[in-house]
């Protein structure tokens, strides 16, 4: 157990926001977890996570140690399309977390993954073996997995270069305006949760950008394709919320009450190209879009 000890510089109207703008590398869910179990205090005072934080308020929180684990094999069926010496392409199901982090320990695409494949690559430790980008929990379709530390080195210079090339397929909420544009903005966290991400100034965020085109509209929806040429944290469903058209089953950036019953956004990775990192091959995969995606795309009315 570590004490963290701070002095508010300012008033804010929640304890849990104020603790989660100033202790580095905690999410919200966390933070919750410190308040519920008493470990919090104001001015020597047991805290509640609603009160009100003001300016010269003592805050002292006692920080349980970080607990050291390791992804472990678990035969989880995954979509693996490729697979080679170097690497393999899978196409992950909405519902799967990528890797273990945030109370997830088990379950995930690397536990998977270590079951499956006969080596990861060990760039990223014990945690993310041979994960060289994510897609969220929520969200499907292809991602790259590395399987020894030179092909990872190479697809991560790929991505930062921006040579990788990662398509999207989302259905929109309402009918978005122009047939094709850019959006250009910068993304952060968001002042007022800390869990998501945001559209902010310059200076609180990273540049983001992204490429959309519609593909097909129906009444009361827009099929959109998004090209990423930055990969920031929730970048497309920040950027559709920014359009005005948050995806379609998106409870955090969108609509809560949904029409039709899904869980999670509709947001699909359903193309993926890059350089291959011992070959030198252009390699171009597709994965379909899953079976929910299409059913809701039955239901609605082409314009």
């Amino acid at each position: 157990m570590s004490n963290a000890k701070f002095t508010a510089e300012q008033a804010y109207p929640r304890a849990d926001i104020y603790l989660c703008s100033v202790l580095e590398g905690k999410t919200r869910s966390a933070v919750k977890k410190l308040f519920e179990s008493s470990l919090v205090t104001v001015n020597g005072k047991t805290a509640k996570a609603s009160q009100e934080i003001n300016f010269g308020d003592i805050v002292e929180a006692n920080v349980p140690e970080a607990r050291e684990y390791s992804a472990r094999p678990e035969d989880i069926p995954i979509d693996i399309i490729y697979e080679d010496g170097d690497l393999a392409v899978v196409n992950k199901p909405q519902g799967m977390t990528v890797h273990l982090g945030n109370g997830n320990i088990d379950g995930t695409l690397v536990n998977a993954l270590l079951y499956r494949l006969d080596s990861l690559s060990g760039i990223n430790g014990v945690i993310r073996p041979g994960i060289v980008h994510r897609i969220d929990k929520d969200t499907s379709g292809l991602l790259v997995v590395a399987k020894n530390d030179k092909a990872h080195l190479s697809l991560s210079s790929q991505i930062a270069e921006k040579t990788c090339r990662r398509t999207y397929l989302a259905l929109l909420e309402g009918r978005l305006k122009d047939a094709r544009g850019t959006v250009t903005t910068y993304i952060g966290r968001s002042a007022q949760d800390r869990v998501k991400m945001a559209v902010v100034p310059p200076d609180k965020g990273k540049l983001a950008i992204t490429d959309y085109t519609v593909v097909k509209r129906y009444s009361g929806y827009t099929l959109c394709r998004f090209d990423l040429k930055t990969g920031r944290t929730h970048q497309i469903r920040v950027h559709a919320k920014h359009l005005g058209h948050p995806v379609v089953g998106d409870a955090v950036y969108g609509n809560k009450k949904q029409k039709f019953k899904l869980n999670g956004q509709l947001l699909h990775a359903f193309r993926l190209s890059f350089v291959h990192p011992a070959t030198g091959e252009e390699m171009t995969f597709e994965a379909p879009l899953p079976a929910y995606f299409t059913e809701v795309l039955g239901k609605l009315s082409e314009e």
